[in-house]
């Protein structure tokens, strides 16, 4: 998506050449990087939220987030979803200005109202746990069942855990069980994690070991200590491979909270 407001690409560039003519040398970017680089300079939304990010958080360059706030506001401006979940982010983490939750909340609302499931994720976590305003199951509720529906992973895992708990909506496991299975086909480790779960409580020990056996990459250590006991009360020998990747990952690991997921 392209530049929508009045801002002339002239002004723009020579914007960036100021900075550029001050700005120190620095090695050039792969490729595809500088791909992206160039088409935000050009006012392509999409390429703007990506270069925030790499500026957030890049191994090819030292991190820059308040650098990366101009660059999701840019796109925010303009009114694009996925840049105002971004600004949130940074706005309930501290990441390149000051911690503020109402703040955060605010852009997730607008991330939701402009069609952004990830910012229809991020405000219902808010929501559900009363971070930065009051609880609310069921607006909570809502959120998740909407973005689920509309294919995001992670909000199909917690969707699936008010069915299974019963919460502001009625207890129906065999439903939860499906909805836990789409989230982790979706490629959410925290779904992988809770269908492997719900699998080996079954007595379907190896199609369980192969759904850990997806989350282990991704998983937070919240996670990771879960599938560890897990796995201990199976015993090593049933998946000895397994159960070794998942030491070394626990060796090395910090410890992460379900607040703090980097995942946006």
């Amino acid at each position: 998506m392209r530049l929508g407001y009045p801002v002339a690409k002239t002004v723009l560039s020579k914007f960036f050449q100021k900075r550029e003519k001050t700005a120190p040398a620095r090695p050039p970017l792969p490729d595809s990087i500088e791909a992206i680089r160039q088409k935000a300079r050009l006012g392509y939304h999409l390429e703007q939220v990506l270069w925030g990010k790499t500026l957030l958080d890049s191994i090819y360059m030292p991190s820059d987030p308040q650098q990366a706030i101009i660059w999701f506001t840019m796109a925010a401006k303009a009114g694009y979803g996925p840049a105002h979940n971004m600004l949130g982010r940074c706005a309930h983490f501290g990441w390149g200005c000051d911690k503020n939750l109402q703040k955060a909340a605010q852009h997730y609302e607008m991330a939701a109202t402009l069609g952004d499931e990830w910012g229809r994720y991020n405000l219902g976590i808010l929501t559900m746990r009363g971070i930065g305003m009051p609880q609310n199951l069921e607006q909570a509720l809502t959120l998740f069942q909407t973005a689920a529906q509309n294919g995001h992973a992670k909000s199909m895992n917690i969707l699936a855990r008010f069915l299974e708990e019963g919460w502001e909506i009625p207890q129906d496991r065999q439903a939860a069980l499906g909805w836990y299975k789409r989230s982790a086909e979706g490629g959410d480790y925290r779904g992988q994690h809770n269908y492997a779960t719900a699998l080996a409580e079954a007595g379907h020990t190896e199609e369980a070991l192969k759904w850990w056996g997806q989350a282990l990459p991704n998983a937070t250590s919240d996670i990771l200590l879960a599938m560890n006991k897990s796995l201990t009360k199976l015993g090593p020998d049933a998946a000895p491979d397994l159960y070794a990747a998942l030491q070394e990952r626990l060796k090395t690991l910090p410890l992460q909270t379900t607040e703090t997921d980097p995942e946006t």
